[in-house]
């Protein structure tokens, strides 16, 4: 629909994280909320930073990010996206109302208390997305997983080692990820890395413009 309506207005629009080096990319932000059966939000509490059950999600999350990353940065150009002070998060931090963290907690009422998930690209599948965030989520309320202190500063001036930075990177992290292979499946995990090893393997096959200008002069 996106697509059709940009053409019809002389424009081509496109959901690739970086499609410009000079500038910012393109992310997917995802907003949860968790209600009971009572309609209550799960997430609210008495204090700014929430309830426990807000801790243990944020927990989930950021025990199983990098895990996760292959869905979250699903192929190569999604890792040029990922730079320090780009409004991008370079690390599995978290904190209330911060837009440098991975995980946001916007200040809302009690109703709107909810995680604000920061890290997909644009062009990531929504529905895989969701599926893992709310794996993730699972995974840290189940194991009452307590996540790291809260950040105030900027937290996008100290990129995290453990991130993956290429595709290959995630591949591996996923295809070995025990919490990976358990909650989609072993089958599916070999697929879904099979599956992006040869969409490397089709990118590499390509010559690019860049070779033709150092190589060809071109």
């Amino acid at each position: 629909v996106i697509k059709e309506t940009a053409i019809k207005h002389d424009y081509e629009a496109s959901f690739i994280s970086k499609p410009f080096t000079e500038q910012t990319g393109s992310g997917m932000h995802v907003h949860i909320s968790l209600f009971n059966e009572k309609n209550q939000n799960i997430f609210s509490g008495t204090k700014d930073e929430g309830s426990d059950h807000l801790h243990y999600a944020i927990g989930g999350l950021q025990k199983t990010l990098y895990d996760n990353f292959l869905i979250f940065a699903s192929n190569v150009n999604s890792y040029r996206r990922f730079k320090p002070d780009q409004f991008v998060p370079v690390n599995n931090s978290w904190g209330p109302n911060n837009r440098s963290v991975a995980f946001r907690i916007p200040r809302s009422d009690i109703k709107s208390k909810r995680i604000e998930h920061r890290v997909s690209g644009a062009e990531a599948n929504s529905y895989l997305v969701l599926s893992a965030i709310l794996s993730g989520i699972h995974y840290g309320l189940i194991n009452e997983i307590l996540p790291t202190k809260f950040r105030i500063d900027n937290a996008c001036t100290e990129p995290d080692p453990k991130m993956p930075k290429s595709i290959e990177e995630s591949i591996h992290l996923f295809e070995n990820s025990k919490y990976c292979n358990d909650y989609y499946s072993k089958e599916y995990v070999t697929i879904y890395s099979d599956l992006k090893r040869k969409e490397i393997e089709s990118f590499r096959s390509e010559i690019s413009d860049i070779e033709y200008k150092w190589y060809l002069n071109l």
